[in-house]
């Protein structure tokens, strides 16, 4: 629907966002080390759990301030049936 966000994301929030998924991207590359090195596959599925634990926090908290700044930005200018679609979709999507 919109290539930005309604309502800009502020230097904190980039940041934070910025700071997690940076630290994600460090436990991919553990986990790269650890197969190449043939680490048992218990100890690699525990990585990989934590990594999709810190995924889904990322989506909520993604999908948190989108439904607190930019849906209620749009509820107050635009019609907010295309929203509620988009929305419903990306939660069917998290929810798989």
């Amino acid at each position: 629907m919109h290539e930005q966000p309604l309502v800009p994301r502020d230097d904190d929030e980039r940041e934070a966002l910025s700071k997690r998924l940076r630290r994600i991207e460090g436990q991919v590359r553990g986990i790269q080390k650890m197969v190449e090195s043939d680490r048992y596959c218990v100890d690699i599925l525990t990585q990989t759990s934590a990594i999709q634990a810190a995924l889904k926090q990322v989506e909520l908290q993604l999908l948190e301030r989108h439904m607190r700044k930019c849906l209620v930005h749009a509820s107050e200018t635009e019609d907010m049936d295309p929203y509620i679609d988009e929305l419903m979709t990306i939660v069917s999507r998290i929810k798989k």
